[in-house]
């Protein structure tokens, strides 16, 4: 898993069999999955990765309040999270999300909790509905140091409203599934992150994350409390200068330029309303 692909243009060098999205690990060629999907994901990214840093970016530039009161989730935001995170000190909280869809087991929650809990640091956890599918999880017994440690550092939510927690001053990391909104979301707040992805194009994502920008840690097939304690200290202490530096760089030299008047991403934003005019046009004669 861990041999390079030195057959996808632009990846030769850091590009893994694991970091492959997870339908290419079927065990049979044919798979339909795989044969559905291979085109889709593998063979454009390495240009895709590199320009879609755009509309997201530059309508939140333009109009935050925008984003402050409104959300395209599907859950109930619980907005009593940014008064919680108004109390904690600047860059003192690691945000946890796994977004909308990913499932899972109840072990898989525990180790995350408990390392969270080690670790010593404070978070905020997004711990949705259903995030858990099997029967009788919500009345298995959470040990009371669990209990205790998230009392005393911890905050937990079934949805938040993500852009602004991003955003908070109160925010020094980020462990997410590595979406692509989420990794954007991050990206243009300039916060570090710990990736640990699901599905699909956030294996990618996140080996880009690591080892391409150097925003933070993939921790990709693994589930430990161990792993889970040694990397938020990583990213909060050990390394948190390196990853402030690179993603702080990222933020404001590509995220930001590019949406500015005259860069690459407002030019190509403008020529992309400019063309669907132009078919309007052409149609309406």
């Amino acid at each position: 898993m861990d041999g390079l692909i030195t057959s996808v243009p632009g990846m030769e060098t850091f590009l893994r069999c694991r970091d492959l999205p997870s339908f290419c690990r079927a065990s049979d060629m044919m798979d339909s999955t795989l044969q559905r999907s291979e085109r889709r994901y593998i063979i454009p990214y390495a240009d895709q990765i590199s320009q879609n840093l755009h509309t997201r970016t530059r309508l939140f530039d333009s109009n935050r309040t925008l984003f402050d009161h409104s959300s395209n989730s599907f859950h109930e935001v619980d907005r009593s999270c940014l008064s919680w995170l108004d109390k904690q000190p600047k860059g003192s909280v690691v945000y946890v999300s796994f977004g909308s869809i990913a499932v899972l087991s109840s072990e898989q929650v525990f180790e995350f909790w408990f390392g969270l809990v080690n670790c010593g640091k404070r978070f905020l956890w997004v711990l949705r509905p259903g995030i858990m599918p099997e029967k009788g999880d919500e009345g298995k017994n959470i040990p009371v140091e669990l209990i205790e440690g998230t009392k005393e550092r911890g905050c937990i939510v079934s949805w938040a409203p993500q852009e602004e927690v991003l955003g908070h001053g109160a925010i020094g990391g980020f462990l997410t599934h590595s979406g692509w909104n989420s990794t954007l979301e991050s990206v243009v707040e300039g916060v570090p992150m710990i990736c640990w992805p699901y599905f699909a194009d956030q294996q990618i994502n996140s080996r880009f994350v690591s080892q391409v920008w150097g925003l933070g840690l993939d921790m990709k097939d693994l589930c430990d409390r161990h792993i889970v304690e040694k990397m938020v200290n990583d990213l909060m202490v050990e390394r948190r200068e390196e990853f402030l530096k690179s993603a702080t760089k990222m933020a404001k030299k590509l995220a930001r330029q590019c949406v500015k008047v005259g860069g690459s991403s407002y030019c190509n934003l403008d020529r992309l309303v400019e063309d669907i005019r132009s078919m309007n046009f052409s149609l309406a004669k």
